[in-house]
């Protein structure tokens, strides 16, 4: 289960007492681009397993996330220094016994919703993207230069419609949603430093941010297979360009195209069945199957779409597990089968590290209104955690008695 550190609501106890063994952390005191020291990560490792002598052990499985510098996504002169302290950073995580590392390669914002409390039948409260809304922060709140481009002229008149209908705390919790930051985070950027990272990116496109990516990979991914550590790409979210800015892991021929620019199998996959999910061209199932070893990493999500398959991105939200778009079911079915596959081919750990991802905020959490970070609050895990492994044991067994038939 993920846990942002000593600052976060939900405890290393609670982490305990919901069944995981493992923990998903990351450093998020240190500056991007800054060398993690050997200290450091210490230290966290000390944290979380400084009640292992008493209780169940917990260990520092998945570094979320070793973040990228700015400079190497736009392919600045400087990104080689920032790259060489990424590789420093790779070998101290190694020498303190981690394997694996989650990364993503998204321009400026990792994720992007437009609402932080949908509101669900059954009342608990999910996370929701709404192009609509997105268009009316960015022709009407931001003021992008060209904004209407991607929008067209029937979307950016409704834009300014809603806009025009809108309260003024209505503007501002829009605002401040689009502009939160890293998750991690509680401070949302501010429209002109937001705007001022944009500006950033005015030269690179497609074409150009891939090449930055594949630069990045060869050189990074070579060193962490000599220090046996697996690093895995998380997908865009949501997978598509957002205010000009280009993405470019979002499907499968992106991700396919990514393993082959350094084709090592350190260089591997966060396989996030929410953002992949929610593109109905992505067949999640058979591209766990042609993956295979390259997934490293393991987000179990679901959401759903509100609108037909060709306009997916106008209005999705984060579903209950099981009930959403991803048909989780033959998800984690190939998923125990591809780990089934490396006990079988003799793979040193063939365990998949997941995490259930975005649970709904619910009962005591919901009501407490104590503060929880956008889609990491205790109980709505725990009940998706519980889901994910019901459903998986079930198919565990099913697959084993097959087989002894």
């Amino acid at each position: 289960m993920r846990w942002f550190g000593p600052q976060d609501p939900v405890s290393l106890m609670d982490i305990r007492q919901a069944g995981c063994t493992g923990v998903v952390t990351a450093l998020h005191q240190i500056p991007v681009g800054t060398v993690w020291p050997v200290t450091a990560v210490l230290e966290r490792i000390r944290l979380i397993e400084q009640h292992n002598d008493r209780y169940v052990p917990l260990q520092w499985a998945v570094v979320e996330s070793l973040p990228v510098h700015e400079a190497i996504k736009k392919g600045l002169p400087e990104r080689d220094r920032y790259i060489d302290a990424y590789k420093q950073s790779l070998k101290n995580l190694a020498s303190c016994g981690i394997q694996t590392v989650c990364y993503n390669f998204m321009p400026v914002l990792d994720w992007s919703r437009t609402n932080l409390h949908y509101e669900m039948p059954d009342g608990s409260l999910a996370l929701r993207f709404v192009w609509q809304d997105f268009a009316v922060f960015d022709l009407c709140i931001l003021k992008r230069p060209g904004a209407e481009a991607d929008y067209g002229p029937d979307l950016t008149q409704t834009a300014h419609e809603q806009f025009d209908r809108m309260t003024p705390q209505q503007i501002i919790d829009l605002r401040n949603t689009v502009l939160l930051g890293l998750p991690g985070a509680t401070d949302a950027f501010s429209l002109d430093t937001f705007q001022e990272l944009l500006d950033g990116y005015a030269a690179i496109g497609d074409t150009e941010l891939r090449e930055n990516l594949y630069y990045f990979i060869g050189e990074v991914a070579p060193v962490a297979q000599e220090v046996g550590i697996n690093l895995c790409i998380h997908p865009d979210d949501p997978p598509r360009p957002l205010m000009g800015l280009p993405r470019v892991v979002s499907t499968e021929a992106d991700l396919a195209q990514l393993m082959m620019a350094c084709n090592v199998v350190a260089n591997g996959i966060t396989f996030c069945t929410g953002s992949l999910g929610i593109r109905p061209d992505n067949d999640l199932p058979g591209m766990i199957e042609r993956f295979g070893e390259r997934i490293h990493f393991v987000h179990l999500r679901s959401t759903r779409s509100e609108t037909p398959d060709a306009l997916w991105y106008s209005a999705f939200f984060e579903a209950d597990h099981l009930t959403g778009d991803v048909d989780m079911y033959a998800v984690i079915r190939a998923l125990v089968q591809e780990q089934q596959r490396r006990i079988q081919t003799g793979m040193g750990n063939p365990a998949l590290p997941m995490r259930p991802d975005h649970g709904h905020l619910m009962l005591d959490d919901l009501r407490s209104g104590k503060p929880t970070y956008p889609g990491y609050s205790a109980i709505g895990r725990l009940r998706s955690l519980a889901e994910l492994r019901g459903l998986e044991l079930g198919i565990e067994r099913g697959l084993t008695d097959k087989c002894t038939e």
